[in-house]
């Protein structure tokens, strides 16, 4: 009887001190304030947004459709919800809603046999609610209209240039080309709707419509061309350097790698798969060395590289700081070439542009380290100077730091954004020829700020972790997105072992994140190996 007593004692006992131990981790959880966690989202707002309502739109109609139109003429959009929020995902907590958020959808797909993208842009989280733009959220506005009385062909704009298209624009829609509809359609939250129509336009005009004049772009270190087109629309031009299949050599610095233009391609598909959307969009193309740009540029100083090869190829090389000489040339073949055609941003003039210095850019040294590189810190010093300091500034970053990663891209010196948007607006993603160079080898110093800083927004991670899904997996989609550029007919823009590097940086990006809630759980509660508990 003593002994069935005294066991009964241990086993309440026990029952008691597993009950504290919980209680003592949810109540570390719920009030643990470090420099690595996060400022947590309100409940309010997680419930808003999985529930598909917007937390920003509450105190104003009880509607969140988007609004009828525009004074731009653009279908009316909405910033996105996370831009406005200015909490991040606290790497410590995870809501059971997080995860069923991330499992909806995937048995649609199987059930109406959509392709893996289309099921990728229908699931919730590529669908997340918006709350009404602002008057001054929109980059670029029309004119207004004259008043009565006044000559109303002020209103328009018109040309009478034999080769390109008659153009007479007013303020009505109908008038305008796809790629100033495009322009028109950027806001501070984003540089285009996936949705819209437009997007597509430009695309399709830029891979079809004939190349009126090619000049060389003054700067960079590697040759580029902007090429324009009938409907006064412009592209960056970036040329076939070397084969898909060749990876960088080991031997070469980060700095000294040629540019690729399959990679500007793939990096636009990849932004838009992660539902950044800030990107340029960007089509790839063949052309006619010699009629499409020996032919009609007007640049006498880049007309002046063109010879032929001693095998028969038509080739230039353009004048450059670096990789623009008769070692490196660009040949077609023999007169047919592989291009990347990037749309182009809304002139300076009328959106000027901000450069900022990446934090983390590196050193561009053979010898010298970064500040970062010395310093395992460096983020406290970050995140306290301005505009890093505030706002969405920092995982706006770490989105970018994410993106960079899984396309191997160490190039990052700098990013822009629109000067009227001042420190609350997206980053533009710009200039991604130095990614995708190895397929068989990831750079982990590519991940530094996000373990640094331990920041993530949180419809990022719960996309990265919808995209590690069997159903959504990242390299299936990419492969489906990137098989509906033209080049893809001539051969594959990423070669099967680039798709599957994706798949693996992607599960280190979800490996890395882990490892941080590990570290932070254990930050705040140590069990001794006597049972008793220190928090």
């Amino acid at each position: 009887m003593v002994r069935q007593g005294v066991g009964r004692l241990y086993l309440i006992l026990a029952c008691l001190s597993l009950a504290l131990h919980l209680f003592l981790v949810l109540f570390c959880l719920s009030v643990l304030q470090t420099s690595c966690l996060l400022q947590p989202t309100s409940s309010s707002s997680i419930s808003s947004s999985l529930s598909g309502a917007a937390p920003h739109d509450r105190q104003g109609s009880s509607s969140h459709k988007p609004l009828p139109g525009h004074q731009n003429g653009v279908t009316a959009r909405s910033a996105h919800i996370d831009h406005r929020d200015k909490a991040s995902f606290d790497m410590a907590v995870e809501t059971g809603k997080d995860r069923k958020l991330i499992g909806a959808g995937t048995a649609t797909k199987m059930a109406h046999g959509h392709s893996k993208l289309e099921a990728l842009f229908s699931h919730p989280l590529y669908n997340l609610p918006w709350p009404p733009l602002l008057e001054d959220d929109w980059l670029l506005k029309l004119k207004p209209k004259k008043k009565n009385g006044e000559d109303s062909k002020e209103e328009e704009w018109e040309s009478d240039k034999s080769s390109y298209d008659q153009a007479n624009w007013t303020s009505s829609t109908e008038t305008h080309p796809p790629w100033l509809s495009y322009h028109l359609g950027i806001t501070r939250w984003e540089l285009y709707d996936r949705k819209d129509p437009n997007v597509a336009e430009v695309i399709q005009q830029m891979a079809t419509q004939p190349i009126l004049s090619a000049v060389q772009k003054s700067g960079g270190t590697q040759l580029k061309l902007i090429v324009s087109f009938p409907n006064y629309g412009q592209a960056l031009l970036k040329p076939m350097r070397q084969g898909r299949d060749a990876e960088t050599d080991v031997n070469l610095f980060y700095f000294s790698d040629f540019e690729r233009h399959n990679a500007e391609i793939a990096a636009f598909h990849l932004d838009r798969v992660l539902g950044f959307n800030r990107i340029p969009p960007v089509v790839g193309r063949l052309i006619n060395v010699t009629a499409e740009i020996r032919g009609i540029t007007t640049d006498h100083k880049l007309s002046r590289t063109f010879y032929t090869s001693p095998v028969g190829n038509v080739c230039f090389h353009g004048q450059c700081e670096y990789y623009c000489t008769t070692e490196s040339p660009v040949c077609g073949r023999p007169q047919v070439l592989e291009v990347s055609l990037a749309s182009m941003l809304p002139d300076l003039s009328l959106a000027p542009r901000r450069t900022w210095r990446s934090p983390w850019r590196r050193s561009y040294s053979r010898t010298k380290l970064a500040p970062w590189e010395k310093n395992p810190d460096y983020c406290v010093k970050v995140k306290e100077t301005p505009p890093y300091s505030e706002g969405t500034r920092l995982v706006d970053f770490i989105d970018m730091v994410v993106l960079d990663f899984l396309m191997s891209n160490m190039d990052r010196h700098h990013y822009e954004t629109f000067e009227k948007f001042g420190n609350e607006t997206f980053l533009l993603h710009l200039d991604n020829g130095r990614a995708f160079g190895r397929h068989s080898v990831d750079e982990p110093s590519i991940l530094v700020p996000l373990r640094m800083c331990c920041r993530i927004r949180r419809s990022t991670l719960m996309r990265l972790r919808l995209l590690s899904l069997p159903g959504h997996r990242l390299s299936d989609v990419m492969r489906e997105s990137l098989s509906r550029d033209p080049l893809d007919t001539v051969a594959p823009l990423l070669s099967e072992p680039h798709l599957t590097a994706l798949d693996r940086r992607l599960a280190t990006v979800l490996q890395a994140v882990n490892r941080r809630i590990l570290y932070l759980l254990s930050k705040c509660v140590t069990v001794d190996s006597a049972g008793g508990v220190n928090s």
